[in-house]
């Protein structure tokens, strides 16, 4: 990783890198990045002497700026050290179109420059024509980091990329997508081109279906005006789900470089169909377990039918994937909250144990909670029996890892535009491809042309998911129970459950025998951990 300038102690033009956070009032800057700036800074990955400047067009002193930063900071680390990152913060206010409130930020910063717009893109433009014009370093670099939505559809995306790349060069242009921070969905790349025993069955050979899920457990309250106008697709299946689908679906980059990384998924995306109305299942939550629907949001229009729930499939139309069904599913106000990639292989050919009912080999990343890959498999029960049974390799990194402190997304990215690392950022192209997969879809539910279904809070979803779901892999879905724990099993008790079994089809034991048996089978029967 390419070194962040280091900074003498002075302040002001003489500090080598600033970093100037636009809309440093809002709820982004307060929730995410400076909460992320500051866990950098006390991690020792800040230079010493920088300066972070906040803007935005809230009039207020710098000293009252840090009193509210502090606020959000509250808990995230020792006071000392909170008050010592608060003096390298300072503030000034303007409108995002004030070229003179700009100027003077611009004599507040060092010659390393890093622009982060928390901003609305209705003024993205404006803002880095400010920037470009104003307050450009001569001496060091000028980065730019945008915040999603980045567009509405294709022709909107196009339009707000042409009006910033007239002036932000696409080498200094950041758009992040806070899920391409994560850790797990960087292990992606690693545990799949770093492992052949991984590679070589990555493709339709061996892989019957891949679905990428991103459950939530709360509905949009707070949020549903904001949430309203563009609905799960544009929330969260364009973006973040797109951004993991192309990780999993592209070739082998021909190098780790930035461009080498974001070239492939780029191409994968091009080779991705456009989504339909018939491989797709739209959603939206009702009253159940005792809170409201959707519509009974005060801030939602009551005839609303933004979807909530969105489960949509699609097709890539090359060698490595032809015929697999990639399944992108994302909700809110679901039975539970989670993001993980389940990757399910093809039965053996030559199928020798468990006579057809042994359920398919998985590989499972869970991007969260609580960080996991794991690979559900079929083995031995342990002890005088050939029966078989599913069991688990995995590798959880709470359990793996001591002292296993996660860094935020927002950290990670952080980092990596300081260091100038940019494939974990969007580019415009690989943007664009992802619009045009879902844009078709868009009109027509903008157009009123399709109606979500409604499913009562606090479930899976509509059940036509799940018909999707079993119509394109032959499976059932959500056949496990939703209680997340990894099962510990009892050996001895297994083998007599397996004995149990075989008891009742063979020469029986003696009745208290067989009862003897039965208790110890009892006493530790193993919880399936998954779900869909």
């Amino acid at each position: 990783m390419a070194a962040i300038p280091a900074s003498p102690p002075a302040s002001g033009s003489g500090s080598v890198l600033s970093i100037a956070v636009l809309g440093a009032s809002g709820d982004l800057s307060k929730k995410k990045t400076f909460p992320a700036l500051f866990n950098l800074y006390k991690k020792g990955m800040l230079p010493k002497g920088v300066k972070i400047i906040g803007y935005a067009r809230s009039a207020m002193t710098t000293g009252d700026f840090r009193e509210l930063m502090k606020k959000s900071l509250e808990g995230k680390g020792p006071d000392s050290m909170i008050d010592s990152f608060l003096t390298n913060c300072e503030y000034t206010s303007g409108s995002y179109s004030d070229e003179k409130a700009y100027s003077k930020m611009a004599n507040m910063m060092g010659e390393n420059r890093l622009f982060y717009l928390a901003l609305p893109p209705s003024v993205f433009v404006d803002a880095a024509k400010n920037i470009k014009h104003v307050c450009t370093s001569s001496k060091g670099f000028n980065r730019v980091v945008v915040e999603k939505p980045f567009g509405t559809d294709l022709q909107s995306a196009k339009k707000l990329g042409d009006e910033l790349g007239k002036l932000i060069p696409e080498k200094d242009l950041y758009r992040i997508d806070h899920y391409l921070g994560k850790d797990m969905v960087q292990n992606l790349l690693v545990t799949r081109f770093g492992n052949k025993t991984f590679e070589k069955v990555w493709d339709k050979n061996s892989i019957a279906s891949v679905q990428i899920s991103c459950k939530e457990d709360i509905g949009t309250e707070g949020r549903g005006g904001y949430f309203d106008s563009s609905g799960i697709l544009r929330d969260i299946t364009q973006n973040h789900l797109m951004q993991i689908f192309s990780l999993v679906a592209m070739e082998p980059p021909k190098d780790l470089s930035p461009e080498a990384i974001r070239n492939a998924k780029v191409d994968v995306l091009r080779q991705t169909s456009t989504a339909t109305p018939e491989q797709t299942v739209l959603g939206q939550y009702t009253a159940g377990n005792g809170k409201i629907g959707y519509t009974d949001d005060i801030t939602v229009p009551p005839n609303s039918k933004a979807p909530t729930f969105a489960t949509t499939v699609l097709n890539v139309a090359n060698s490595r994937w032809a015929g697999v069904p990639f399944i992108l599913k994302a909700g809110k106000a679901l039975n539970n909250k989670k993001v993980d990639v389940r990757l399910t292989f093809k039965e053996p050919e030559n199928a020798l144990f468990g006579n057809g009912k042994v359920p398919p080999t998985e590989l499972v990343y869970r991007v969260q909670p609580d960080e996991a890959i794991y690979k559900k498999m079929i083995g031995k029960v342990p002890g005088l029996t050939n029966n078989v049974h599913q069991t688990e390799l995995d590798l959880q990194y709470n359990k793996r890892y001591d002292d296993l402190q996660m860094p935020d997304a927002y950290e990670a990215l952080l980092l990596d535009a300081l260091t100038g690392k940019r494939s974990n950022f969007v580019r415009q192209d690989e943007l664009e491809e992802g619009w045009r997969i879902v844009t078709p879809l868009l009109k027509k539910i903008d157009k009123g042309e399709l109606t979500p279904y409604g499913y009562p809070r606090g479930t899976r979803g509509p059940p036509q998911s799940d018909t999707l779901i079993k119509a394109v892999t032959n499976s059932t879905p959500g056949q496990y129970k939703d209680a997340y724990t990894w099962p510990r099993s009892n050996a001895k008790s297994l083998a007599m459950n397996n004995l149990l079994e075989n008891i009742k089809m063979k020469k029986p034991f003696s009745v208290q025998k067989q009862k003897d048996a039965a208790a110890l089978a009892a006493e530790s029967t193993p919880t399936h951990y998954d779900t869909r």
